[in-house]
């Protein structure tokens, strides 16, 4: 599962919060959304790796971290904090 797939490369930036949300199904029908969901993601995460990077560079980390995960779903939604 993609989901897992995340949260375990997610794990190199010792996160203190973890959270990954699937919210395809909130999404069937709109563009992107394919049967059996993991197309719409949220994910909630509170690392040390975040001190001192901009909103940009934190989201650029996150991406680069997840690798190509990120082409494989349609959208991915970020909520970021220091800890």
């Amino acid at each position: 599962m993609i989901a897992d797939e995340m949260q375990e490369r997610l794990r190199e930036l010792q996160p203190s919060r973890l959270e990954i949300i699937d919210e395809s199904e909130g999404h069937r029908g709109h563009g992107g959304w394919r049967e059996g969901g993991e197309t719409h993601f949220r994910i909630v995460i509170a690392s040390p790796q975040f001190a001192g990077l901009g909103r940009v560079a934190q989201h650029r980390l996150v991406h680069r971290t997840l690798g190509d995960i990120v082409p494989r779903i349609h959208a991915l939604a970020l909520e970021l904090a220091e800890s």
